[in-house]
């Protein structure tokens, strides 16, 4: 038992700092056990459901009850990604409910291709259902939502839907007051004209998807001479009251009858809007306002920062975390095989080896920067269904299908020039095949996949049995390690293969183009993950450069374009870690199929459930 504890003292170490941070965390997300948080799902209409996270604080009784607030996140976006204003809200008293938009997260899809502007995502099932009087907690005079980006469309056509209905009833608003953030392209008077709520609007200065506003250049993202924001406040004022200019965080109407109206305009990016302080702070004012706190706190005070500051150390520690478990199973006689001894490295590279090595970096980079957005939009010929938003078992996935087939373009790329060098090159100059650990019997490679399999399936039911203890994942923002459904399985399959060349070039580049005796591993593995992140960083600086030299961003001519571009950020810290685990993976093995086995299943699956995932309904 000794033997044990010393041999696996990393996984062991490692396992028990997650669980305390997690532990840690979910502190936070209950504000210190004031607020019970608890998983629902709601079975809405022909076949279609969402999950959503109700945070109830205790105080909220039949005897006093709460207002109710829907949170609905964006584009890409699970309920996790704004855990930050769902603690915020409900350690001041709030119910909160904090969905997985349609065909996100865990909700299933929906018959919609317009989810976010027929459903709300869901959302508006949810305000239905809350109205039913099923919490008997709740406010039913004072129930809200807020949403971010596609969440913010949700919320404004959130207050169009249950106005009209109000206005046939002849009755109230079911949805008091709405918020509405990082969204502003349907602030449009025939969808104004029919609200019975509050609203305020947040909307990013730096918005890069302002080049579809109204304006053009920076002035499209000026909350104060923007016609949607504009709009928005004199669709409340009498003629003789109009604005012409509006006045950040002034509240124009009155709340008494729904009028109320506010624009706030914080100076930061898109992506990063739900996680800027001065953001969060308008919001909770804004609720302050129309609801009045249950438990009065001031905006300045929030906590949610430490939670993201924990569950991203878990995210780190949970990935080094794939090398000791990986360890431990290599240790067991049925994998013994695998391990082989470390092939020699190459011999430093001579003057004309130096001018190849860097000529094929950079041009390498070069390729990969500009096949990504073609891949875009080859992804929305090959994969029409999905690109269109319909249900589909055929690579249902939108977003990620263009960074697979720029994966496996570049992956193809990327092995015929590794061949082409040692072709015209590398053989004549001395490099032996033997350093690049390709050779194994077909025993030990599929040893070699059952063992990636079996590191998977521990990895993920560690991320399960913490999610079921302390109802925290692992993430940062936007980027997240995530539990999911079981067909996400049958997904990860259908991506894996293509996915994998590119994972099994770079095991094959960083360990048999970029390993030289007398090189630190630290330098090594360091240009490794240079070269395999460059490209997309290069889109990344394009995009910005461009952008705040004209207020524009440079890939914008459509949607999709623009978006695909913004999931980079959640991508490129992934292909800048991946030659270090194939490099690790690679020592441990001395073959190089061990690390892209891996990596591939756990990094793709991580891509697959931080997307839309367009599955025909059961």
């Amino acid at each position: 038992m000794m033997n044990f504890f010393k041999t696996n003292r990393n996984l062991l170490w490692l396992t028990s700092i997650i669980l305390s941070l997690s532990f840690i965390a979910s502190l936070i997300l209950t504000s210190f056990g004031t607020v019970d948080v608890k998983s629902h799902r709601l079975d809405t209409e022909k076949g279609q459901f969402i999950v959503y996270d109700l945070f109830k604080p205790k105080s909220a009784t039949s005897e006093s009850k709460a207002p109710f607030i829907a949170i609905i996140p964006g584009f890409q976006r699970s309920k996790e990604a704004l855990s930050n204003i769902a603690i915020e809200l409900s350690r001041r008293g709030y119910v909160v409910a904090l969905i997985d938009p349609y065909a996100q997260g865990l909700s299933s899809s929906s018959l919609s291709r317009i989810a976010a502007t027929t459903q709300g995502y869901g959302m508006f099932a949810l305000v239905e259902y809350v109205h039913t009087g099923v919490f008997d907690f709740v406010d039913l005079n004072k129930v809200g939502a807020t949403g971010h980006s596609m969440g913010g469309n949700a919320a404004i056509r959130g207050a169009d839907y249950f106005g009209k209905q109000a206005i046939q009833n002849n009755s109230k608003s079911k949805l008091h007051s709405v918020y509405v953030s990082g969204y502003v392209l349907t602030l449009r008077d025939n969808i104004l004209k029919n609200s019975q709520s509050n609203m305020g609007v947040s909307y990013a200065l730096y918005d890069e998807g302002a080049f579809r506003n109204e304006l053009e250049g920076w002035d499209s993202a000026n909350m104060q001479i923007a016609p949607e924001s504009i709009r928005t406040v004199n669709n409340v004022l009498p003629q003789d009251r109009q604005i012409t200019k509006v006045e950040l965080g002034k509240y124009y109407g009155s709340k008494n009858n729904n009028t109320l109206r506010v624009i706030f305009n914080e100076p930061v990016l898109h992506p990063f809007q739900p996680y800027n302080f001065e953001a969060t702070k308008n919001q909770l004012d804004y609720f302050e306002v129309v609801f009045g706190s249950p438990n009065p706190i001031n905006s300045n005070n929030q906590i949610w920062h430490w939670k993201e500051i924990l569950t991203l150390i878990n995210m780190i520690l949970a990935l080094t975390m794939l090398i000791p478990i990986s360890r431990f199973f290599l240790n067991l006689n049925l994998f013994a095989s695998i391990k082989k001894d470390i092939p020699t490295p190459l011999n430093p590279p001579n003057f004309k080896g130096k001018v190849l090595f860097w000529s094929i970096f950079f041009f390498s980079a070069f390729i990969a920067c500009i096949t990504f957005i073609p891949m875009v939009e080859v992804a929305k010929v090959f994969f029409e269904d999905a690109a269109k938003r319909e249900l589909t078992w055929f690579f249902p996935q939108r977003m990620n299908n263009s960074v697979m087939l720029w994966a496996a373009l570049n992956g193809t790329l990327g092995i015929i020039i590794f061949y082409l060098s040692y072709r015209f090159f590398g053989r004549k100059n001395g490099v032996d095949t033997k350093s690049w650990g390709l050779r194994i019997n077909r025993i030990d490679l599929l040893k070699t996949f059952l063992l990636s399999l079996v590191v998977f399936t521990t990895f993920y039911g560690f991320l399960f049995l913490n999610y079921f203890l302390f109802h925290v994942d692992y993430r940062f923002w936007f980027m997240g390690v995530r539990i999911f459904q079981p067909e996400m399985l049958l997904v990860l399959a259908m991506y894996f293969p293509l996915f994998l060349i590119f994972f099994f070039s770079n095991s094959l580049r960083i360990n048999g183009a970029m390993r030289f005796k007398g090189q630190p591993e630290w330098r090594s593995m360091l240009i490794g993950g240079i070269a395999n992140s460059l490209g997309l960083i290069l889109i990344i600086i394009i995009q910005y450069s461009v952008y705040f030299k004209t207020g524009t961003v440079y890939w914008s001519s459509n949607s999709t374009d623009w978006l695909s571009v913004n999931l980079l950020f959640g991508i490129v810290p992934m292909m800048f870690i991946l030659p270090y685990f194939n490099r690790i993976f690679f020592r441990m093995t001395g073959r190089v199929y061990f690390g892209p086995l891996v990596t591939c299943l756990v990094f793709i699956m991580i891509l697959s459930t931080n997307t839309v995932v367009y599955l025909p309904i059961k």
